[in-house]
């Protein structure tokens, strides 16, 4: 466990986890939801906190994407969520994990590659930075996205609000594109790809009696996609680069040149009462 701590702020990370953060509480109040048996159990994929989704974000159609004539497998959400990183760095109030190119990684992504993630917590926010540097001969995909679950009871999913001024969304469960109207997060399970978010920010009001979380992120994040499922306390907002499946259709797809590097941010922030 890696502790970050500013003020009455305090952020946990576990990197042999995928560098995920587990906990994020602001004056004593969590902002983030996390299941702690699934974190416990290393055969299952945390539910909760912060995982990283990358090289791919999401579920590839047919479960596999081209390269160079064939076809190769990737797994829901990429492998970085699933294997250790290195802590470079740690102090009071800023980390920095490290994930490099290995036997585990190149079946999935034959790219050499480093990603770095440095996280730093100042005062009510936090702050990821992602850097992934293409080490490679060939220009190199990428699709990065955040899982971030932020705690919202159950009896409070009504009221729950997204500001934004999004008019179009994909709903990954009937799996058509509908139009943006609002958010619905009563149902059994809401999975939605919102298109066109409207700029580099936003806020999640959670109901009475919680704090909103305002969430801002670099231009290169193109999606944000909400999940909830009934009878958990949880709702995903989470800034993709590119729509689901991006390294098959190259919708949208990041490429970074041989010896470049791609860097993003993505802040979420305790807003006021």
């Amino acid at each position: 466990m890696v502790v970050l701590t500013d003020g009455d702020s305090v952020v946990e990370l576990v990197p042999e986890r995928g560098a995920l953060v587990s906990r994020f509480d602001v004056g004593g109040e969590p902002l983030l939801y996390l299941d702690a048996g699934t974190l416990a159990d290393p055969t299952k994929n945390v539910r909760g906190g912060i995982p990283v989704l990358f090289p791919a974000a999401g579920v590839i159609p047919g479960g596999t994407y081209p390269v160079e004539g064939r076809d190769v497998a990737m797994r829901r959400h990429g492998f970085a969520r699933d294997l250790p990183w290195e802590v470079r760095t740690h102090e009071k109030n800023r980390a920095v994990l490290a994930l490099a190119a290995s036997e585990k990684t190149r079946p999935e992504y034959p790219w050499d590659f480093e990603a770095r993630l440095t996280l730093t917590l100042s005062g009510e926010a936090l702050r990821l930075t992602f850097a992934a540097e293409n080490r490679d001969t060939r220009p190199m995909p990428l699709h990065l996205g955040y899982h971030p679950y932020f705690h919202v009871p159950q009896a409070n999913k009504a009221v729950t609000r997204l500001d934004t001024r999004a008019t179009r969304a994909w709903d990954n469960q009937a799996q058509t594109p509908v139009p943006y109207t609002g958010l619905d997060l009563t149902g059994a399970e809401v999975d939605l790809h919102v298109l066109d978010p409207s700029g580099t920010r936003t806020t999640l009001s959670r109901g009475p009696g919680l704090r909103p979380v305002e969430l801002s992120w670099s231009p290169a994040f193109k999606t944000l996609v909400v999940w909830t499922l009934r009878g958990r306390d949880f709702v995903c907002v989470e800034p993709w680069t590119a729509p689901g499946g991006a390294l098959r259709s190259g919708e949208g797809l990041v490429h970074v040149a041989p010896g470049e590097t791609f860097s993003s941010d993505f802040e979420i922030r305790a807003g006021p009462r």
